[in-house]
């Protein structure tokens, strides 16, 4: 190989070094941009379960208050019933 050759050669592998080096950097830089949105995703996420969360303990705790109320009336009723049934006898 002639020494032209060889500097042509090394030429083009820098060309192409240059090249990968871009390509590289250009794909660091979408990982970033992917796990900068990934966290926001999470933290987006979190704050809706948190919501979620909040929300079904709101409602459990309104329907275990109206069940512990319905419970008390049907008691009511059946407390009713029994001095009914035993004033007919």
């Amino acid at each position: 190989m002639e020494k032209d050759e060889i500097e042509e050669i090394k030429r083009y592998f820098s060309v192409v070094a240059e090249g990968l080096k871009h390509k590289i950097h250009l794909i660091a830089e979408s990982i970033l941009n992917v796990d900068e949105k990934m966290e926001r995703f999470r933290q987006e996420a979190r704050e809706e379960f948190k919501e979620v969360k909040s929300m079904i303990k709101f409602s459990f705790a309104e329907l275990d208050h109206r069940i512990t109320v319905l419970e008390s009336e049907v008691m009511s009723l059946k407390s009713r019933l029994d001095r009914l049934e035993t004033q007919r006898k």
